[in-house]
């Protein structure tokens, strides 16, 4: 009996080892087929120094991804790391140091001391970082390429647009009302939003009021939707928002008192369009920040060999790294005329015969640039 069990045992043990065996060879010969047939190239990964469903700068970003593994040999990888700050830098350099990824995709100003401290420890790592730039004067990031937008000339055209829309009429709204933004926080990228507006207000109709309040968070549609009727109640017909999440709370706002939002980095018209047509309908436009397009152009300069590391590039309306949404009940109500004007001044902006303001480079006078 002990001589039956004995041998039971030692061919269930025969059995499992070649099991496993067989198994890791199958999966060692899947990796070598997966390269031999090109399946991917590239491992690459972005972290999210936050969540995604903002229906904006982040979920662009992870858009971007998708497209890369759409478009390209890449295989991705997306990593929320939530909106715990004191967790980021942690999680980014176990990332780094897992080896897992030869390109390691992160964006906001808030990554960059992380970047540039895990940069130089890994040095055979490659890092894009996207609406941000490495000081590349003051850190050993010769693996780093950053990606700046020229935000202020997408916003230029917003405010333009806003303050020419409610100059000749928009339906409900005095021809005397105001405009109204929305930030995030307080810091260059956003400021660079307010500041184009502004100046884009200005240019279209001089002496425009156009009041500016931060939310002190991208993550709080209710501070947001609060600031927002503010705003309103003060005259706001329009409403820009460059807040991430918070900017959700602006567009309820302006649906629900009857007047108009628009929105940042996604088109938040086509967004809304079939799942919520009334919130759609107080959307004029959306200033898009095309991150996505900016990440799968990188990831496809890297894998040609032809991404500069160790510089920064600038993208605005002439590289289309920003544009303005041209679809919507609102626009699609107006005259031809109104976007045939929005595309002359865009062209005046690409040609440098309009100067926009920028929070990177202050203008004395931010209502200076004018067409």
């Amino acid at each position: 009996m002990k001589q039956t069990v004995k041998l039971v045992l030692v061919r269930t043990a025969w059995m499992i080892g070649i099991f496993v065996a067989l198994s890791a060879l199958a999966s060692f010969s899947g990796r070598l087929e997966a390269r031999k047939e090109g399946a991917y190239r590239l491992r690459a990964a972005l972290f999210i120094n936050g969540t995604l469903g903002d229906k904006s700068f982040f979920d662009s970003a992870a858009h971007g991804m998708q497209e890369v593994r759409r478009t390209l040999p890449v295989a991705v990888r997306v990593i929320e790391g939530g909106t715990d700050p004191t967790r980021w830098e942690s999680s980014l350099a176990d990332l780094a140091d897992s080896g897992d990824y030869d390109v390691i995709v992160v964006g906001t100003f808030t990554m960059v001391p992380y970047v540039q401290k895990l940069a130089g420890q890994f040095p055979h790592a490659r890092f894009i970082v996207f609406d941000a730039a490495v000081d590349y004067r003051h850190c050993n990031c010769r693996n780093v390429h950053s990606i700046l937008f020229r935000q202020n000339e997408g916003a230029y055209l917003a405010g333009y647009l806003a303050a020419m829309l409610v100059r000749d009429g928009l339906p409900g709204i005095s021809r005397d009302s105001s405009l109204g933004v929305v930030g995030g926080m307080q810091f260059p990228v956003i400021e660079d939003y307010l500041i184009g507006f502004g100046a884009g207000a200005q240019a279209a109709a001089p002496g425009i009021r156009v009041a500016s309040q931060y939310a002190n968070g991208f993550s709080d549609p209710a501070a947001g939707k609060e600031i927002a009727r503010a705003q309103m109640a003060q005259g706001a017909a329009v409403v820009f928002h460059a807040a991430g999440a918070s900017g959700q709370g602006v567009n309820e706002a302006a649906s629900e008192a009857h007047r108009y939002a628009i929105g940042v980095d996604l088109d938040q018209y086509a967004l809304y369009q079939r799942s919520n047509p009334t919130k759609a309908a107080a959307i004029i436009t959306s200033v898009l920040k095309n991150v996505d397009v900016a990440i799968v152009h990188a990831i496809g300069l890297h894998l040609q060999g032809k991404l500069a590391y160790g510089s920064t590039e600038s993208l605005g309306l002439a590289e289309n790294g920003v544009s303005l949404a041209r679809h919507s009940a609102v626009l699609e109500s107006q005259p031809a005329t109104r976007m045939e004007q929005i595309d002359k001044v865009r062209q005046e902006i690409v040609a440098g015969r309009i100067r926009v303001p920028s929070a990177f480079a202050r203008s004395p006078d931010p209502a200076a640039a004018t067409t």
